[in-house]
């Protein structure tokens, strides 16, 4: 039986959700919410298919339905008020917004850990492209220093984001610093208005010593290729070692037929988002009911 979900925010991260969720075996979705009853995003999850709703946690609540999932693509602002509408309900609470005070959760590094936790966290777009390469690097060697700047087209940066950018570089930080256990994390986020739009880009740079160049290329590039399994664009474009300093540059072009090429940001993190969910889902299912899990990402 597939899990029921809604989703809020009718953005086009959560119309992405709202796609992929319709083309999951394992989850469906039960309500699209927004907070206004006008919203363009609204009448095309409507189009959709989708039942549709506003008026924000009010209205999920006041649905009548059971969630077992609900995917917040909101805001940082708001969100801590939805998780303290939601705690007690037995929800899974997936946060799309860059809030901390959940479980951080990134697919290839602790993915695995999705079913045990009610409150999930997933950082930001520059931690989700950012955090699994950083993490493959640390268990080679000892980082002093990371820095990581992400840059994401201007079209690509809805208003939330924009009102988030504090809580985006903060909770970004806090998660490098988790899964690397760095001394020193600088992050950084810049938005272009560079006409064509580019690509999503992360650069790092890390701060370790006896770093070996042929040695970092093969970890970032497995690395990279785990990530490919459900972010098919997502592709390291540099990877240099000159004495103690580590540089690695990673693009992120979207793949969904909704999301513009240069949404690599949306994309990377709407992926990480529905492979949570199904890995709760495939944690209830019965064995043997279970289809492989980059299948189902996508």
């Amino acid at each position: 039986m597939p899990l029921n979900t809604a989703i809020l925010g009718t953005g086009l991260l959560g119309l992405d959700l709202a796609e992929r969720i319709q083309n999951s075996p394992h989850l469906q979705c039960g309500l699209i919410v927004s907070r206004t009853p006008h919203s363009r995003g609204l009448k095309q999850a409507a189009e959709l298919g989708c039942a549709t709703a506003a008026g924000g946690v009010n209205a999920l609540l006041g649905s009548g339905q059971t969630f077992d999932i609900v995917f917040d693509a909101t805001n940082a602002l708001t969100h801590s008020e939805h998780w303290a509408r939601l705690a007690g309900t037995g929800t899974v609470l997936i946060d799309l917004t860059p809030t901390r005070g959940s479980t951080l959760l990134v697919p290839t590094v602790n993915g695995e850990q999705a079913p045990d936790h009610q409150h999930i966290g997933l950082i930001s777009c520059g931690g989700q492209a950012s955090v699994p390469v950083l993490h493959a690097l640390a268990s080679r060697y000892r980082p002093e220093y990371v820095e990581m700047v992400a840059t994401a087209a201007s079209v690509s940066v809805g208003r939330a984001t924009r009102l988030n950018l504090d809580e985006y570089v903060d909770t970004t930080q806090a998660a490098i610093r988790q899964f690397t256990q760095a001394e020193t994390v600088k992050a950084m986020v810049n938005i272009s208005a560079a006409a064509p739009p580019p690509p999503f880009r992360i650069a790092i740079t890390m701060l370790a010593r006896r770093a070996d160049q042929q040695q970092a290329s093969d970890v970032v590039e497995a690395a990279a290729e785990a990530v490919r399994a459900f972010v098919p664009g997502y592709r390291v474009t540099e990877c240099t070692v000159t004495g103690e300093v580590l540089r690695v540059i990673v693009e992120v072009a979207a793949t969904r037929n909704r999301m513009p090429v240069h949404a690599g940001n949306l994309e990377v993190i709407s992926a990480a988002a529905i492979y949570a969910a199904e890995q709760h889902a495939i944690a209830k299912a019965p064995a043997g009911q279970v289809p492989v899990v980059k299948e189902l990402v996508r």
